[in-house]
């Protein structure tokens, strides 16, 4: 049986912090489409973006486990860890595949909150999780690499200074293996911008600051490629489980909100003489969601002590990813349900949560691509796609 560390100091230091953004502050946001500005910056100054960044460079160099206590305490707490999770596991391709150089002059300045690198320029319009098949070129021009191309689904674009950008270093007719031939650069967006990259916000059904990028001619400097040209895929792909087991854990922190306040609202809500949660028709729906949650819990735990240990943990963030997305999809919806009207109202902050753990159906990874996974990879069925 797993054992991993609770956090439970990190954990209580969190709810604290969030005591000073309750919902009316989401709410206004939401409304606004505006970037919690005020709470990424809470966040920085205690050290929580920073906490995977080794002390070295100026963080709190915490395993996997206590960020994942950050994100899921911010999500328990009815705020929204998305506006800022990126930073916590982006910057580990930079510390696992980075130069010394681009290390020392990159993360402590991410650490100490002066550089955010938010950003992650991967998805284009016509891949989708298709990754292979990104057509953003990166051409080599003297010290310079010259990069077109579009990116979309680039959360946070606009409230970031640095990217970490995968794009194509050689055509892919050129390689023998499609996802060969892919690099990852560190874009100085702020350069970026003067410069030929534009970007366009897009307007989703929840507030998540998501855009389209394109690039005109954007001139990267070849010291920003990161690690070896052709190899970025492989570096990208280091980051996945340390990405899925995260937004499992605000899966799991948006379930334990979402069936709290099903469960308070059941109790105090009286029709016809009585509580409603005195009905199994109200009972049963949240005690499910109860125990769906707790064995996604338990699912994102083993994938955390995998992770830490240094262990194959692809299956375990997967399925942790999976579990957890569809606790919090289900919890959402019992919510809504047990509130009746009053759940569409947008003062009980139901409606936004509902709206908010609906993305992690989709993103990062798909629930059908992670089925796709485990019928290959762990039940060794044929190759689907």
């Amino acid at each position: 049986m797993f054992e991993a560390a609770d956090h439970q100091d990190i954990r209580a230091a969190v709810r604290k912090l969030c005591e000073g953004f309750p919902g009316e502050y989401w709410r206004r946001l939401d409304a606004e489409r505006a970037y919690p500005s005020e709470f990424v910056a809470a966040l920085t100054e205690a050290g929580y973006l920073a906490i995977l960044i080794p002390e070295e460079y100026g963080g709190a160099g915490l395993p996997l486990g206590a960020a994942a206590a950050v994100l899921e305490e911010i999500q328990a707490a009815g705020g929204n860890g998305a506006a800022c999770h990126a930073q916590i596991y982006v910057m580990g391709t930079v510390l696992r595949h980075g130069s010394p150089a681009q290390k020392a002059r990159y993360l402590p300045a991410v650490a100490a909150g002066t550089l955010r690198l938010q950003a992650f320029g991967v998805t284009e319009p016509g891949s989708g999780t298709d990754t292979s098949s990104i057509r953003t070129m990166a051409v080599r021009d003297g010290d310079d690499y010259v990069v077109t191309g579009q990116k979309i689904w680039t959360s946070r674009a606009q409230h970031s200074d640095l990217m970490v950008l995968l794009a194509r270093t050689t055509p892919r007719d050129q390689v023998s293996k499609r996802t060969d031939g892919l690099s990852v650069l560190i874009v100085d967006m702020r350069a970026a911008l003067a410069a030929g990259m534009t970007i366009r916000p897009i307007r989703t059904m929840m507030n998540h600051a998501t855009t389209e990028v394109f690039f005109d001619n954007v001139r990267v400097p070849a010291e920003n490629l990161v690690g070896e040209e052709g190899r970025g895929f492989r570096y990208i792909l280091s980051g996945m489980n340390a990405e899925r087991i995260l937004i499992a854990a605000e899966c799991v922190g948006d379930a334990k909100w979402l069936i709290g306040k099903a469960a308070a609202y059941a109790k105090e809500r009286v029709v016809f003489g009585r509580a409603i949660g005195a009905n199994q028709g109200i009972q049963f729906p949240i005690a499910r969601a109860y125990a769906n949650m707790r064995a996604a819990e338990l699912m994102v735990k083993e994938a955390i002590h995998r992770f830490e240990a240094g262990q194959d943990c692809g299956s375990e963030a997967n399925m942790a990813k999976m579990l957890a997305a569809d606790a919090s999809n289900e919890a959402a919806n019992v919510a809504i349900q047990t509130h009746g009207g009053f759940g569409f109202a947008e003062e009980y902050d139901v409606e936004r949560k509902f709206r908010e753990t609906r993305l992690y159906q989709v993103a990062p990874i798909s629930t059908n691509l992670i089925l796709a996974y485990l019928s290959e990879h762990v039940l060794g069925l044929p190759r689907s796609y």
